[in-house]
């Protein structure tokens, strides 16, 4: 007879489930469960917030691909984390959130803590549970893992009652479920495989475009996509960053960045949801072939036809189509339809702002200075982008060249999550990171750094500081000029710049300001020989004008003053 608390059936089965690490905001509630995860040789990395942890979770799942457990006190320790399950969800990104709760046999009785975060879960998870045994501990949490990575993968929640994972049993009377899931890729439908195949052999302008969706069924196939591209010469568009760098280096191959889907005539999506980030589809020519492959039936055919539906793995799915055009027709020579594909970075090919002088500097300057470090100096670094307009200036300047290297929030449009994906995706591989902010996102989890610094992280972040929340200030600038100029806006702004790169004090790391943009360069260089030499987070703060709208929110504005004109 061995007698083991239910933390240690937590833990030793998150492990059986090839959990290999656990992002965690500690509370007395849960407390068992951490030294079960350490005994069954589970990393435990605490973070500063709840919400936190979830975000950390994403990034270490998206850049090792492996899915990791979440583990929160109960109350307010739960309540915190909704918008990073959220966030997880909109990615299709797996992620296990185990959240602690009162005895149960002193619930509704006014204990500390006592809340209906079960209910609350449910309304952000893809499957919430609430355990009721402590014997049936391994029984649910293989439950949640099955659940969590059924058809599109998303997070779920467990919820234990802290007397259960306190509670003593026997473990050789518990039953921990084996072989229990099934690892099959469905190929696709034979006839519609057929078909897609002749549209995409026959086609003058074909393309393809890969979403979130695809990242957790291409699998062993992902290479499927770089070789279907090769043959056909077939541009390769990727939405969000799950997928960026899977299908090789963007660097040297250009191809495999070229969105090409507006001027397609077959066009091939592969976990694609046509959300608002594809202008819902609208980019597509009316005259196109549609291809739609997803392992969530829903998604096909939402905003956009599905001249062809595929309801199967994207992998499996593209590696035999692929298949069926090479008996169609030979591998295509010359330049792609889109043009000749030269080699090399994003910066040599950015649009005039990148190279603006003006002062303050342009933010589109800032992010290409930026850009231009790590294409000369760190391309191998992980890359994290936050905030909202800064992040449509840097996601120009920026190219991956290798999986798991790119990471920014989803369609959800969360900012402030930046520190975050700093700490789980360096947890991930170790490898150091440029994270690139603004100043409002930059204020939402600054205490994230000292993790880093307790970690060890090096890591360079750059503020894109405009003393505002930039998207919202520049749009009421434009919409409501009158109005702004003589009482001011209804949003935070700041009189002067704030001193943030003075924070890196706090741990001795190195923290610079700079108000030109001939000094971004160089100030990032220091930085991170700062960093790299003593394993802590630096700081460059960057000041840049308030009032250049990115090319995201410029059509924006000039939609809504044309809809006020009209009335």
């Amino acid at each position: 007879m061995v007698m083991v608390d239910g933390g240690h059936l937590v833990g030793k089965a998150l492990a059986n489930e090839g959990i290999e690490k656990a992002f965690v905001l500690c509370g007395g509630h849960v407390m068992p469960i951490f030294y079960g995860m350490r005994a069954a040789g589970i990393e435990i990395i605490d973070v500063r917030h709840e919400c936190s942890a979830v975000y950390a979770a994403i990034a270490y799942t998206r850049a090792s691909g492996k899915p990791a457990v979440v583990v929160t006190t109960a109350g307010p320790g739960v309540g915190n984390t909704p918008a990073g399950m959220m966030e997880a969800s909109s990615l299709n990104v797996p992620v296990i959130q185990i959240g602690g709760a009162v005895s149960t046999n002193m619930r509704d009785a006014g204990d500390l803590q006592d809340m209906e975060t079960l209910t609350l879960m449910e309304s952000c998870s893809k499957w919430a549970r609430k355990v009721n045994a402590t014997e049936r501990l391994p029984y649910y949490v293989s439950m949640a893992y099955r659940q969590m990575m059924d058809g599109s993968p998303g997070p779920v929640y467990l919820e234990i009652p802290t007397d259960l994972v306190r509670r003593q049993v026997d473990e050789d009377k518990v039953t921990f479920p084996p072989k229990y899931q099934i690892r099959l890729a469905s190929g696709g439908d034979e006839a519609a495989l057929e078909e897609a195949a002749d549209l995409l052999a026959s086609a003058a302008r074909p393309a393809i475009i890969v979403d979130d969706g695809a990242r957790w069924s291409l699998g062993d196939d992902a290479n499927a996509v770089a070789e279907l591209s090769d043959y056909l010469k077939v541009p390769v568009g990727v939405g969000g960053n799950l997928c960026r760098g899977l299908f090789g280096s963007e660097v040297e191959n250009p191809l495999l960045r070229t969105n090409a889907i507006g001027g397609a005539d077959v066009v091939l999506a592969l976990g694609c949801r046509f959300d608002f980030r594809h202008g819902g589809g609208r980019a597509i020519p009316a005259d196109a072939k549609v291809i739609q492959v997803h392992t969530d039936v829903h998604q096909i055919g939402f905003n956009v036809r599905a001249d062809v539906g595929i309801f199967g793995s994207t992998g499996a799915v593209t590696r035999n189509i692929l298949e069926k055009v090479k008996v169609r027709t030979n591998p295509k020579a010359g330049d792609p339809w889109t043009g000749k594909v030269v080699p090399g970075g994003a910066v040599a090919r950015l649009p005039a702002d990148y190279a603006s002088t003006k002062t303050p500097t342009h933010p589109a300057r800032a992010a290409g200075e930026v850009g231009r470090f790590l294409e000369e100096d760190a391309a191998d670094w992980t890359i994290v982008s936050d905030g909202g307009e800064v992040s449509v200036w840097f996601g120009g300047a920026t190219t991956a060249t290798r999986p798991g290297q790119m990471h920014a929030s989803g369609p959800n449009g969360t900012i402030g999550t930046g520190p975050c994906l700093v700490v789980g995706a360096w947890v991930a591989d170790r490898k150091p990171v440029l994270w690139f902010t603004g100043d409002g996102s930059f204020g939402f989890y600054p205490m994230e750094l000292d993790t880093m610094a307790r970690l060890g992280i090096p890591v360079v972040c750059v503020i894109a500081n405009n003393s505002s929340w930039g998207k919202i200030h520049i749009e009421e600038k434009n919409l409501r000029t009158e109005e702004v100029g003589s009482y001011g806006p209804c949003n935070v702004t700041l009189a002067s710049m704030r001193n943030y790169e003075a924070m890196a004090g706090m741990w001795g790391g190195y923290g610079e300001k700079v108000t030109e943009a001939d000094e971004i360069l160089p100030a990032v260089r220091r930085a991170a020989a700062a960093a790299l030499e003593q394993k802590l987070p630096a700081i460059v703060n960057v000041e840049v004008d308030d009032e250049s709208p990115s090319p995201f929110i410029a059509p924006y504005i000039n939609m809504l003053k044309a809809q006020r004109a009209a009335h």
